[in-house]
């Protein structure tokens, strides 16, 4: 019997990262009254369902500060390509859909990297992981801001993907071992962040200078996040004693042969390429479909991030006590709210702008909530190669399906973007929904062991 598995029972109902196996430093609560009688309270009058003590809830809450510091620099070069594209394509002399290519090599390597996650991981640890990416993505930055050739752009653009999947693999499978759920939802939540706050440092570097500056500036704030977190090391340790390093990984076709892990692939490709859709097309559909003003579109769609950014953070607060499977089938129902509101004919811009701010909304705790129930699906030995492996889908369905509505839509209608996002909602629910019921028919099966 697997004693790494969740027991019997509805899946991610609970608000300790994975049942069966629980982890110290995790659940603090005070009490005046006992912490006054002196009953087995520690200094700081906190509770420990662990080792309780004072400097180890200072640790853990960190450690909690550093991981999100981490994915602030993860979102922040994330947005910044396409707020600097209009001028950084005139310069460099290249023709717009020329971004197209950088994204590619960018998603690229953040592919190649996702698959290598689990292997380096357990070599060198998620904290050396992790630290050694953010230096690499901040080494890439300046190299974007020195850049006055395309090829050059391409050149940096490795560098910058291969770093950026690691991160986003590495931290994704920390947080689902060792977190709850509402960390999970944060942890997305300042991904949103980053990607809130470079557009606006790319338009200041744009005023003052040129777009080299915007690069240079995100760069040098990567740096200092990347000096922090390296001479923050030390505090990785309170986790030591339940991460898992030693086990030699399953791999890929190992992972791919587990009941459950093809259907959830699916599942998360399909709801990255929805996001990634609606991310990317949201000012053409303002523009062709609702006739609108092209600055107005910009600012219109620029809300979908923060819906998504908004609803993760709510999220944070009610995903303990829900449960994971319940919260994607929560956030389902609102992207479909927010898709009927696209189909509305009323030409009416409000209608599609509340629909996708809504949309954001219902993407909200979705990304996190596949990712934190990978473990206890699965079990905690294979999450994080099917994590890497994740991140790998999420990046295909979110590189290769919105240039193919671009396609479909240039041939019809932009009209047809709500009919194409609900495809692949549809698709997400029928595949996540599977794959918790064939993981708990496994689990049942293990139990009886």
């Amino acid at each position: 019997m697997n004693h790494n598995r969740s027991p019997v029972g509805e899946e991610g109902d609970n608000n300790s990262p994975v049942r069966g196996r629980q982890p110290v430093l995790y659940s603090f609560e005070f009490d005046f009254v006992a912490f006054r009688a002196g009953r087995g309270y520690n200094l700081c009058g906190f509770r420990a369902e662990g080792a309780g003590v004072c400097s180890g809830q200072a640790m853990y809450s960190l450690l909690l500060a550093l991981i999100y510091l981490a994915f602030i620099s993860l979102g922040l070069p994330d947005s910044l390509l396409g707020a600097g594209w209009p001028v950084m394509h005139g310069e460099l002399g290249v023709p717009v859909s020329y971004m197209g290519i950088v994204t590619m090599v960018i998603s690229g390597g953040t592919i190649v990297s996702s698959l290598m996650s689990d292997r380096l991981t357990r070599k060198f640890g998620a904290r050396v992981v992790t630290v050694v990416s953010v230096f690499l993505t901040a080494g890439a930055l300046f190299g974007f801001s020195f850049s006055d050739r395309f090829w050059m752009l391409i050149l940096f653009a490795v560098p910058y993907g291969l770093g950026a999947g690691a991160i986003d693999a590495a931290l994704n499978n920390y947080i689902a071992l060792h977190y709850s759920a509402r960390h999970m939802n944060w942890l997305h939540c300042f991904w949103g962040v980053g990607t809130i706050v470079s557009p606006f440092i790319m338009s200041y570097a744009l005023t003052s200078s040129t777009w080299n500056d915007g690069y240079r500036i995100v760069g040098y704030i990567q740096l200092g996040i990347a000096a922090l977190l390296l001479v923050t090391l030390p505090v990785w340790r309170i986790h030591k004693n339940v991460e898992v390093t030693e086990q030699k990984s399953i791999g890929l076709l190992g992972a791919l042969k587990i009941k459950g892990v093809p259907l959830i692939l699916i599942g998360f490709f399909a709801y990255c390429a929805a996001e990634a859709t609606a991310m990317q097309w949201a000012s053409t559909y303002f523009v062709e479909v609702k006739h609108i003003s092209e600055e107005q579109a910009a600012q219109f769609a620029s809300l979908f991030y923060i819906g998504i950014t908004a609803g993760r953070f709510l999220s944070g607060f009610v995903s303990g006590r829900i449960g994971d499977r319940r919260m994607i089938v929560i956030g389902a129902c609102v992207l479909t709210a927010g898709i009927i509101l696209l189909v509305i004919p009323a030409d009416v811009p409000a209608l599609a702008l509340a629909g996708f701010v809504i949309i954001g909304l219902g993407c909200a705790p979705v990304y996190p909530a596949i990712i934190h129930s990978t473990p206890a699906n699965f079990g905690t030995e294979n999450s994080g190669a099917i994590i890497g492996i994740q991140m790998a889908s999420a990046y295909v369905g979110s590189t290769f399906v919105p240039p193919l509505f671009g396609l479909i839509a240039n041939r019809t209608d932009f009209a047809i973007l709500p009919v194409y996002l609900f495809v692949f909602v549809v698709l997400m629910l029928v595949m996540t929904q599977l794959t918790f019921r064939v993981a708990r028919k496994n689990r049942a099966a293990e139990s009886e062991v």
